[in-house]
């Protein structure tokens, strides 16, 4: 039998908390993220040698660690060279670096996708490299990137359920402390995940109806 006292006053109060706190986080790690994969995939498609060898770098270091080391590294580690951060300010800066490290990916695949007919056309018009690379073809390659992504905006979602490693207490951490009070881990964890397929599912809508506003007929998406 559903115990409707446990939900209404110990369970959803905490998890609503824990929600507006992932949101907290998931919003503009989502978002600086992005600018930031991009700055960074466009670097690593047409910046000169040494900045590409940057991106690159900064890019495997950061898709190689594991996501949960980089939150002990900077709440934890980071301390003993004087830097601090507060619990959420350490696991927004983790997921923007992570997010970013995978959106330029996402983003450098798209870049180089454009024919470099169109590169050499502008080119030819009197665009410099900036020029080209803003006017003509990031226009063109974020409508390829769209799909991959968004695909990063659903893992972000997933993994900001890390955030309670160092302490802040969002959507996962709220649920954990509710579970240990009460033993009672079946039915917090199963809301949990319905609260997490929930924000996935709304995620996933928002993105499909993106990527249908910006498609162009015959260009790389069908419309469903």
């Amino acid at each position: 039998m559903l115990d409707t006292v446990f939900f209404s006053h110990d369970l959803l109060p905490a998890l609503n908390r824990g929600l507006r706190v992932s949101l907290a986080l998931i919003i503009p790690a989502g978002s600086l993220g992005f600018v930031g994969g991009v700055l960074i995939g466009c670097m690593r498609a047409f910046g000169p040698r040494w900045l590409r060898r940057l991106g690159d770098w900064y890019t495997a270091l950061l898709r190689g660690v594991p996501l949960a080391v980089q939150l002990m590294m900077i709440y934890y580690a980071l301390p003993k060279l004087g830097i601090y951060f507060a619990p959420y300010g350490a696991a927004l800066t983790s997921f923007i670096l992570c997010t970013a490290a995978y959106q330029s990916e996402y983003v450098r695949g798209a870049l180089l996708s454009i024919r470099q007919g169109q590169i050499s056309a502008a080119q030819a018009l009197g665009f410099n490299t900036w020029q080209t690379v803003v006017w003509i073809v990031v226009p063109q390659a974020a409508r390829r990137a769209l799909p991959g992504c968004g695909n990063e905006i659903i893992y972000l979602i997933k993994y900001s359920s890390l955030a309670y490693l160092v302490t802040c207490m969002e959507l996962m951490g709220e649920g954990k402390v509710v579970a240990s009070d009460t033993f009672r881990f079946t039915e917090v964890f199963l809301t949990v995940g319905a609260y997490y397929l929930i924000m996935v599912t709304l995620a996933t809508w928002l993105l499909r109806w993106l990527e249908r506003r910006f498609h162009v007929p015959g260009f790389g998406f069908s419309a469903r």
